[in-house]
């Protein structure tokens, strides 16, 4: 393979410096066995449609054939597909409809391929104010459609429950009339207000011992109807003790974008599964460790996931909510997309820099398939925005 030239990344000062591209790709397999010791779910971006005339504040015009692609992709590597969550921008350029068709066409790919899919249930089709009758009947339409699919419920944490409840006692009677209709376990997703600040208090309380007592209480209350948690508040030794408190056969999905290795490897006391938006680009890497660390090489698997972590830590840096641009801007350079177009318009939510840097960090990692081709492409956008290759 012709090594690629350098190529020229923003530093700072309106200066450049010199960044020679890797050879080759790191080289895992698709394919492999299925994993034995972890559950292992990615969230999985859509792709925009770049041609589509739309306006930011429109309905999100998405690409379904380059969409699927890579949740088949996903697939291969045998992850699980978490669907419609905030990594496809759900609340964020992709509203209810898109949603509930991004979820029919998805659980019917997975049905087609053998994938294993669960599916973002929430409350996004209402407009606040709400009432608590509105935001349980919107619960209920979304759990329907999901259950008719197919596919796993992920009930997630809704704005529209943030902004009506008034104590614990109402997050802990929609929950439960949720978890008592449900046909089959659900995931419970618990998002702090770093990826949405409108979750801020959710659970009924800013304090977060309180929260996780309340949180604790509507599990222990159907553990039958429970089959995990994904926690989302990027605090390692919280979600630990947190997982020590479950009851027996709920299981914890790390949704911590900033220690998953220590979190999924473990301690004597117990693991994390994992559903993170950081394997959406980390996919076949993460596939590969997982693999190993069913072979009960913990220190193997760490070696490979443990590099992962700066990369992760810098696409999900403050403002957390617009890691996505991140995403996106990877699954382009890997070509896995033809462009970097988001919906909602969301690729001018990082800046050139941070992007650069994003590039920098997956090639040294071996993340793309093609290092010529992402070169290529990380050199086209430098040059759209003035800097001379």
């Amino acid at each position: 393979m012709t090594r690629p030239r350098q190529v020229l990344l923003p530093a700072g000062r309106g200066g450049t410096r010199a960044y020679t591209p890797r050879d080759e790709p790191l080289r895992v397999a698709a394919d492999g066995p299925p994993f034995t010791s972890r559950t292992v779910f990615s969230a999985a971006h859509v792709v925009a449609d770049p041609l589509a005339d739309v306006s930011p504040d429109g309905p999100a015009a998405v690409d379904w054939d380059a969409t699927l692609a890579f949740r088949r992709h996903l697939w291969s590597h045998g992850l699980g597909v978490a669907e419609a969550m905030d990594t496809a921008q759900r609340g964020m350029g992709l509203d209810w409809a898109g949603a509930a068709e991004l979820i029919r066409r998805s659980a019917a790919e997975a049905k087609a391929v053998g994938g294993r899919i669960a599916c973002g249930v929430g409350t996004d089709q209402l407009t606040l104010p709400a009432t608590p009758t509105q935001v349980i009947r919107a619960y209920e339409e979304q759990l329907a459609l999901v259950e008719a699919a197919g596919a796993q419920a992920i009930l997630m944490a809704s704005r529209a429950l943030a902004a009506t409840a008034a104590s614990p006692d109402d997050y802990a009677e929609t929950y439960g009339h949720l978890l008592r209709q449900a046909s089959e376990p659900v995931i419970l997703h618990w998002l702090g207000p770093m990826f949405d600040p409108a979750l801020a208090g959710y659970w009924g309380s800013a304090d977060l011992d309180a929260a996780t007592d309340t949180f604790l209480e509507v599990i222990a209350a159907h553990p039958d109807k429970v089959d995990g948690i994904k926690i989302s508040l990027l605090d390692a030794d919280r979600e630990v003790a947190l997982r020590r408190r479950l009851p027996q056969g709920v299981r914890c999905y790390t949704g911590d974008d900033f220690h998953y290795p220590e979190l999924i490897a473990g301690d004597d006391h117990g693991f994390s599964h994992a559903l993170l938006g950081i394997f959406d680009p980390l996919g076949p890497l993460a596939a590969e460790a997982v693999r190993v660390l069913d072979t009960g090489d913990v220190k193997a698997f760490r070696a490979l996931l443990d590099p992962t972590v700066e990369l992760s830590r810098h696409l999900f840096q403050s403002p957390t909510r617009y890691y996505k641009t991140g995403v996106v801007f990877l699954a382009w350079l890997a070509g896995h997309q033809t462009h970097f177009t988001m919906v909602g318009g969301l690729q001018s939510a990082r800046s050139l820099p941070h992007l650069a840097r994003a590039y920098e960090l997956a090639d040294t990692l071996g993340l793309f398939p093609d290092p010529t081709l992402a070169a290529s492409r990380m050199r086209s956008l430098l040059a759209v925005h003035g800097v001379p290759q």
